[in-house]
């Protein structure tokens, strides 16, 4: 049997390694201000000074509580991508929000934006808001999420099939959304007649749990591709990120023993202490001030990512997609990012850069 962190010496002596597996990020767009409760929030999260080294590049510190983390513009947006891709990153997996939303703002300036062809993008969707309205809201975002998909620079794996996340799939089922799973499954079966009547071939649906057991349920339920993760937590206290790392190492394989098809994800941190303390409007207050793991080291990144890397060309059966996901670009208040930030600068992404284009993948 092969180890997470190897390379199965049976499978490499079969032919040459299969091409490095395409490396995103979660890109979660809360940093704009003013525009949303939601953005005013996850300031507010940051606002104590003990939490100012985790401000991203483009950050202000007003005074020791109060910070101003706003990334709504299209010369940050520019800049992110430039940081992105001089790291080697394949893509972003840009949280999907109605098109309305002020949480929209950061796909929109990457469509906007004359550099978007240096990083490709994927949606990353969640099961409550793509199930809102059930079936009377499913044809205006099927017909979105289709104009997405015939983007140039829209993510393609497995022959070309357009790359989708979702996120806690299950919520799409209940009051208000689709009444059953069977309803559901139908939606994901419309989305995937509107991309082949549009010429292209059927996206390639990955669905987001926090367990093997949970995202395989949704799998064989509504008729997806792959399983994987959007953030891991082993419920460590104060941990060593090495804990975390190979918590998230297990679940691959805890993932790959089901059966289905998989998309490891790699973590970049979990450290919730700023939601603890300040907590947000859309979560339950409280919760345990010591559950969080120490930052990564930009080498302990790197080698969590290789890992990732490794896993793929050792199982490509099961790593069908032959993509890897992190977590994330900017979840910078839960605790896990990549983007440059003021104390670390571009540490992190240097080390993912000598990886990717530097290093032994």
């Amino acid at each position: 049997m092969c180890i997470v962190l190897g390379v199965c010496s049976g499978w490499a002596a079969a032919g040459p390694p299969r091409p490095r597996a395409a490396v995103g990020a979660i890109r979660w767009d809360a940093w704009h201000g003013g525009a949303s409760s939601v953005g005013l929030a996850v300031e507010k999260s940051l606002g104590p000074q003990r939490w100012h080294y985790r401000l991203p590049f483009y950050a202000m510190e007003r005074s020791p509580t109060q910070v101003q983390v706003r990334a709504n513009t299209q010369a940050i947006m520019d800049q992110e991508i430039a940081y992105a891709h001089a790291a080697g990153l394949d893509y972003w997996a840009f949280v999907t929000y109605p098109p309305d939303s002020a949480m929209t703002l950061g796909l929109n300036l990457y469509l906007s934006s004359a550099r978007k062809s240096d990083i490709n993008f994927c949606l990353n969707l969640q099961g409550g808001w793509i199930g809102a309205g059930g079936a009377r809201g499913w044809p205006a975002q099927v017909a979105r999420y289709v104009r997405h998909f015939t983007e140039p620079t829209y993510q393609k794996v497995a022959g070309g099939r357009p790359l989708v996340y979702v996120f806690m799939p299950g919520e799409m089922v209940g009051g208000n959304r689709f009444g059953t799973w069977a309803a559901a499954k139908a939606a994901f079966d419309e989305l995937h007649r509107a991309a082949t009547a549009a010429g292209l071939p059927a996206p390639y649906i990955v669905a987001q749990s926090w367990s093997p057991e949970g995202a395989k349920k949704h799998v064989d339920l509504l008729g997806l591709d792959a399983v994987s993760a959007y953030a891991t937590n082993g419920g460590g206290n104060r941990a060593p990120f090495a804990d975390l790392s190979a918590h998230t190492e297990r679940l691959w394989e805890g993932f790959r023993g089901t059966g289905a098809r998989v998309v490891p994800l790699v973590t970049s941190g979990w450290d919730r202490r700023p939601r603890v303390e300040n907590p947000v409007p859309w979560e339950k207050p409280g919760g345990d001030i010591d559950q969080y793991y120490e930052s990564p080291t930009p080498q302990q990144l790197a080698a969590h990512l290789k890992a990732a890397l490794d896993w793929n060309q050792a199982h490509p059966e099961a790593a069908e997609a032959n993509a890897v996901l992190i977590y994330a670009w900017n979840e910078l208040d839960e605790g896990g990012w990549l983007v440059p930030t003021k104390l670390e600068g571009t540490a992190r992404l240097d080390a993912v850069k000598e990886l990717l284009r530097n290093g032994r993948e």
